[in-house]
């Protein structure tokens, strides 16, 4: 982020809001305004999906992140989606750098960011060309005219300037010369020119404030907690520009009514606003705390995980040491040996990282040692999308590692449940002995919703207990077993429980090298009963419907609040017999989760990707799952799932429909 302005950098790494925002449900003229002037109604609707969107530079993900905090703190549901660029810095006006933030609020619960954009705010050529497609028929576009200039329109591939040429006929196009307004709120700052602009994310936040009667006092206490003290100039600037986009919607003659969408009816408690990032980072201090153990995190910086890397880094006051490793490789190494001294390792990473960590992980499994992996997953292979969102890491979770070596598969099914999941993780690692992998994706990571806090004294303590004192007459015995299978956890340098572990095949209860084939046999056996034998920590999938109809949607991750709305919406429809069930636990797989498959007629099973879970519930209830696969680095629509569910309802293989050129944050 520049120190100039509030603009970031460049980057690395229940229903639709669609036609809301014509829905009057109350009208009321309460809007302030200038003596002589008509007040504006105010027109009362129940939710609204806005999209942020300009060039990498132009404060695209703060502006979104502010009004997401803001609903938030007024009481709104919320779901965000940001967007970023894949490329680190693309060549500034083209649509390859365009940074997006969506954001859907509302007054009752909401699954998903939205399928359609209610307004859209482009801050350039390009990021009207790389948005349009989302935005509702009769949808709103703020568009700062001042960009639209020959040669920005040629960037962004435009022959023609779209704003005079009639192709935005469907739309209320509002022009704002957002340029000249912010040089003309901030000129007596100080300010050189291009600081100024950098501040012209405020105006159009103001701006949107305005009308979505959204307060300014959250975001003026960001600014001056910024920039107030070390650069007052540029705290003014910003705020003089945010003060001026608000007044700018109340004065101009462009706007005729605000909105406003009431509070929602969330239970009683305290909330804040997370992301699957930061809830992963809370839940593994959460994690510690409950098992009164030091956490120590390794990780090596990978898009999207490295925010729980600096997350973490910031609470050293909570006994949290985090250790940025060389490589892959050695973080892994690192928290296994954190583990092996007593403490609770993890790491994070994704896709390529994982690839790299799997030998660890297998020496993970040999030793029988608790250690956490979170994959964020994105879009591969290879380096492939860094900075979207992609589930074609199941197969790598369950099969990517040399030999027999079975690993505990937990996914998160959204931001918040990234808490659950996490403290789950280490629940299951510390019972059972072994490395757990707990998957999220780039979709859940940057996402943010409403999360209830919980009170810590009311969740369960994770219970473990060192041995103290040899176990067998012939001494400790570090692979002698519980009726679970699991051995026990020895802290090294303990008296009398002395002990060899690594990564060649272990004799049984001694832990002796053995190249025995019956011994060798038994272990692998062995350690594959532990973990089909793990009982889940939490919900082993979560059930929206009846269990027996029609249809059954299975999904896992972030596919959880498409497939949920899509269900609920369908019933609304009267489309009966449609159900979801959303699993949580992937490996093992719950035990009630095949005769649940079996009570209905058709399953369908969407993901981000080209069918990996629909081949594993094949392979083990040999039923016919038909795959709805998506691979263009954003999640599922809403509307992807319910036409699915149309199509095999009808007799046809479900499908989306083709993918268009242009990038989106939705429908393909």
């Amino acid at each position: 982020m520049s120190n100039a302005s509030l603009s970031e950098g460049p980057q690395s790494g229940d229903t639709a809001a669609s036609g809301s925002s014509s829905t009057t449900t109350a009208d009321t003229a309460t809007a302030t305004a200038p003596p002589g002037k008509p007040r504006k109604r105010v027109i009362t609707v129940p939710e609204v999906t806005v999209r942020f969107a300009g060039d990498s530079g132009d404060g695209m993900q703060l502006a979104g992140t502010q009004f997401s905090d803001t609903s938030a703190i007024v009481g709104n549901d919320i779901s965000t989606l940001p967007d970023f660029p894949a490329e680190i810095r693309a060549p500034a006006g083209t649509p390859a750098g365009v940074s997006g933030f969506q954001i859907h609020f509302s007054s009752r619960d909401i699954f998903t960011p939205g399928d359609t954009v209610d307004a859209l705010v482009a801050m350039n050529p390009a990021a009207l060309k790389a948005n349009l497609r989302c935005v509702r028929e009769g949808g709103i576009i703020i568009v700062n005219e001042d960009a639209f200039t020959p040669n920005d329109l040629k960037k962004a591939g435009y022959a023609q300037n779209p704003l005079e040429d009639g192709s935005l006929s469907h739309y209320r196009v509002i022009r704002v010369p957002i340029n000249k307004l912010t040089i003309a709120a901030a000129k007596d700052t100080g300010l050189g020119a291009k600081e100024i602009d950098r501040c012209k994310n405020m105006f159009a936040l103001g701006l949107c404030y305005w009308l979505y009667n959204r307060p300014l006092e959250p975001t003026l206490q960001f600014i001056n907690e910024k920039f107030g003290k070390r650069n007052p100039a540029v705290a003014m600037a910003n705020a003089l520009a945010l003060k001026a986009g608000h007044a700018f919607g109340e004065t101009a003659e462009l706007f005729n009514e605000q909105y406003q969408v009431p509070r929602a009816s969330l239970p009683p408690g305290r909330y804040r606003k997370v992301t699957g990032n930061e809830a992963v980072a809370i839940g593994m201090v959460v994690a510690a705390k409950l098992a009164n153990k030091e956490l120590v995190y390794c990780s090596y910086p990978i898009t999207p995980a490295s925010d729980i890397l600096h997350e973490l880094a910031a609470l050293k006051n909570y006994g949290v040491i985090t250790f940025q490793a060389e490589d892959e490789i050695a973080a892994l190494g690192a928290a296994i040996g954190a583990s092996f001294g007593g403490a609770l390792g993890a790491t994070g990473t994704s896709g390529p990282g994982l690839a790299l960590k799997s030998e660890a992980i297998g020496l993970a499994v040999m030793t029988e040692l608790p250690v956490v992996i979170v994959d964020v997953q994105r879009g591969g292979p290879s380096t492939g999308l860094p900075t979207k969102t992609e589930q074609a890491d199941l197969l790598q979770a369950m099969f990517g590692r040399n030999g027999e070596c079975p690993v505990p598969v937990i996914a998160a099914c959204s931001p918040a449940d990234c808490f659950d999941a996490t403290v789950e993780a280490f629940t299951i690692a510390t019972k059972y002995m072994t490395p757990v992998l707990l998957l999220t994706d780039g979709y859940l990571a940057n996402g943010s919703e409403p999360w209830k806090i919980p009170d810590f004294n009311a969740l369960p303590r994770i219970q473990i207990t060192h041995p103290t004192q040899p176990n067998d007459p012939r001494g400790f015995m570090p692979y002698k077993r519980n009726q679970d299978y699991v051995r026990p956890w020895a802290i090294p340098g303990t008296p009398g429980l002395e002990h060899r572990i690594g990564g060649l095949e272990k004799e049984d209860v001694t832990g002796a090298v053995s190249y025995d084939p019956a011994n060798h046999e038994h272990m692998v056996r062995t350690r594959a009963a532990k973990v089909a034998g793990i009982k889940p920590a939490g919900q082993g999938y979560i059930l929206t419907g009846a269990p027996q109809g029609k249809v059954l949607v299975v999904g896992w991750g972030g596919t959880y609040g498409a497939i949920k709305a899509a269900t609920l919406e369908l019933a609304v429809e009267g489309v009966q017999g449609v159900s979801a069930c959303h699993i949580r636990y992937l490996n093992p797989l719950p035990q009630e989760l095949g005769q649940l498959i079996r009570n209905f007629e058709h399953v369908l099973v969407p993901e981000l990707n080209c069918g990996q879970l629909n081949l594993l519930l094949r392979a083990t209830y040999l039923v016919d799952s038909k795959p709805l696969t998506k691979v263009r680095g954003q999640p599922f629509t809403i509307n992807e799932i319910k036409r699915g569910v149309r199509q095999i309802l009808a007799g046809e293989t479900p499908m989306l429909e083709k993918a268009r050129v242009e990038s989106g944050p939705g429908g393909g």
